[in-house]
Parts: C-alpha cells; sequence; structure tokens
C-alpha cells in the first residue's frame, strides 16, 4: 500500500486539525511543491507543529491497515518528513507486529537515503534508473553493496513518473536490457505497469509518461498484446522463475564483477556458498549494435581454480559451452541482450 503522509483540500484533517498544515501569510495552506512542479491539490504535513498529535494519528492509521492483513508500505517522500519521526513509528509498528516493511520512495541525497536505511526502512528506491553505462553501474553496484547492512536497494526500471530517456528511445530491447539489469543485480526489483508493453512515449520535455495514470485510468489489454508478441510479460515471467530457481540470487553482498574488454558490456556473478549455485551475467547496455567481448573472469568467485573448466547454461535460452578464464562471448540485442548462465565445474 501507498503511504502518502498528505491531505486533500478537503480531507476531514484540513478543518479538524488546521495546524497540521503550512499557513500562508493570507490564511491559506500551502499546497505541496517540487521545483518545477506544482501540486495544487495537496495539502503536505507540517511536522513541527503537532508532532505528538501527528504522531500518534499516523500510528493509528497504519495499524488500521496492518490489522486489514496489509504487510507492505511503500512510502512517499519519506526524506520530506524528519527522522526521528520515522524512527518513532517504525520501531513502535515492528513490537506490534515484526513482518510489517517499509520501502523508501526516496529519490534524493545519498546521506538522507542511507539515514532513513538506518532508521529503519527494509528497502529504498535507488539511482539505478539513471546508472546507464557499465561503469557507472558497476561503481554504483559496488556502493550498494557496501552499504547493505543498513540500506537495502528495490530496482525499478520505471515508475508512474519516472521514465528515462533510455526507455523512450532504446525499443524494446533496452525494456530486456534494463529489466534483466534490474532482475539480476539486486534480490528486489519491480516495475510499474505498462513496461511489459514497451509503454515509452513521453511528455515532452519531461521524464515522465504523457499520459500516465496520474491524470487517467488506463486500461490495458494485456492477452491481445501478448497473443500478438508486444509483450514482455513471457521475458519477465523467465526472468522471475530463474530468480526462483537459483539461490545464488537471493543475496546483493555476494556479488561479484569479472573484467571484460568490451565498455559496452558489464559482466557480474553471484554464488551461494551454501549450495553451490552459481550465476553469471553479461549484459549488454547497447541496444542497438550488437557487441563482441572477451571475459577474464575470477573463475575462484565462481568456486573454482583458475585453470579450470565449466560448463555454462544460458537460462533463457537453453544452450551450454564449455567455458574457462577467458571466452569470446557475443550478444546480439534482437535477439537476447544478455546472457543468464549458470555455472558447474566440468570433473
Amino acid at each position: 500500500m501507498d503511504l502518502a503522509l498528505q491531505a486533500a483540500p478537503d480531507h476531514p484533517w484540513v478543518t479538524e486539525h488546521p495546524e497540521w498544515f503550512t499557513t500562508r501569510a493570507d490564511g491559506s495552506i500551502a499546497y505541496a511543491e517540487n521545483p518545477p512542479k506544482k501540486y495544487q491539490d495537496i495539502y503536505p504535513i507540517n511536522f513541527d507543529n503537532d508532532p505528538k498529535g501527528l504522531r500518534e494519528e499516523v500510528l493509528r492509521i497504519v495499524m488500521h491497515w496492518v490489522a486489514q492483513g496489509v504487510k507492505i508500505f511503500r512510502v512517499d517522500n519519506p526524506h520530506t518528513k524528519t527522522l526521528n519521526f520515522w524512527q518513532w513509528l517504525i520501531g513502535k509498528i515492528k513490537e506490534r507486529d515484526p513482518d510489517v516493511l517499509f520501502l523508501a520512495e526516496a529519490f534524493t541525497r545519498p546521506a538522507m537515503m542511507n539515514g532513513l536505511g538506518k532508521v529503519g526502512f527494509t528497502q529504498s528506491y535507488t539511482y539505478f534508473t539513471w546508472r546507464t553505462t557499465p561503469g557507472e553501474m558497476r561503481q554504483y553496484m559496488e556502493q550498494l553493496v557496501a552499504s547493505v547492512d543498513w540500506m537495502r536497494p528495490n530496482f525499478w526500471p520505471n515508475t508512474p513518473d519516472i521514465l528515462h530517456e533510455t526507455l523512450q528511445h532504446g525499443g524494446p530491447p533496452m525494456f530486456k536490457i534494463r529489466a534483466v539489469l534490474a532482475s539480476m543485480l539486486t534480490p528486489s526489483w519491480g516495475m510499474y505497469s505498462g513496461f511489459e508493453l514497451f509503454e515509452h512515449v513521453a511528455r515532452p520535455g519531461a521524464e515522465e509518461y504523457i499520459d500516465n495514470e496520474k491524470y487517467e485510468l488506463k486500461p490495458r489489454d494485456w492477452a491481445a498484446a501478448e497473443k500478438a508478441g508486444r509483450s514482455l510479460a513471457p521475458f519477465v515471467t523467465r526472468l522471475n522463475q530463474i530468480r526462483r530457481e537459483n539461490p545464488a540470487l537471493h543475496w546483493l553482498r555476494n556479488l561479484r564483477f569479472h573484467e571484460i574488454d568490451n565498455p559496452a558490456l558489464l559482466c557480474w556473478s553471484k554464488r551461494d556458498p551454501e549450495s553451490g549455485n552459481t550465476v553469471l551475467v553479461i549484459c549488454s547496455f547497447d541496444s542497438s549494435n550488437v557487441q563482441w567481448g572477451n571475459t577474464a573472469l575470477d573463475m575462484p568467485a565462481l568456486g573454482m581454480d583458475w585453470y579450470d573448466r565449466c560448463a555454462v547454461t544460458d537460462q533463457i535460452t537453453g544452450n551450454t559451452y564449455e567455458w574457462s578464464q577467458h571466452n569470446a562471448v557475443r550478444i546480439d540485442p534482437f535477439v537476447e541482450p544478455a546472457h543468464i548462465f549458470t555455472v558447474k565445474p566440468l570433473q
């Protein structure tokens, strides 16, 4: 459930608790602004005016929905509220039901995002959308791995508000690329409706959908799109099957990168030490051209000695190859933009 701590102009709080809002000099209530955007139909809460009353009211509301069976709250813009409020609220709710999860939708400065994780948020939105080259993604993932003890990422290729230019112009192969990156790099990922149908038209001059569901209902004929071959849903289904079948993908701290001599390609692996399950992924960031690369794999990270050989089975195509440390790889984005291999040593 989306937890947005704000009110419409006709909400009972406006008349019953005007002290919970910010009042302008002319007596009117200040509406929400996130420059350059203005939200004149939203009144933001002012936590400085009556912190005790607001805390108790928000706790009452959240616990009402927990009692109805809601266990996951996607918190809207938590960085615009104080950290001590969230620490208090999440602590109180966890005392009563430790299974409730909180996802921070906070596209803000790194210090605040890390702070939200440290005061109790279970997961956080990230800068994944804006990491669009292999070098940027590797550097960012290494930062996330280093902070995984307090900030656990959740990757989204798109949101109701965010349609990155890579999806606007990259065609269906780019949708596959972003889905592979989101689903194989982190344990948790999600997508906004329409991603499966390659929706990519932006409002002119903006990084958001031209007709998004903030303004209209959008009926979608999922079955017809899939029947016509214009749906990413079967590919997404396969990605999620791969995630379920491979425990190595259920972790973040086991992420290891491997060298590859093409800057358009990213190569990484995950290994589960208990089962020995190992997944190796090579993904292109180029949705328009065939890319070749030569790997220099860190064989110990794959559970083998440097000169061992292994069988790698592509979980998308089913093809199996015999590999070692150095291998040539070809990726055609119009066929499949990535190889997702399971790795088994050869005896």
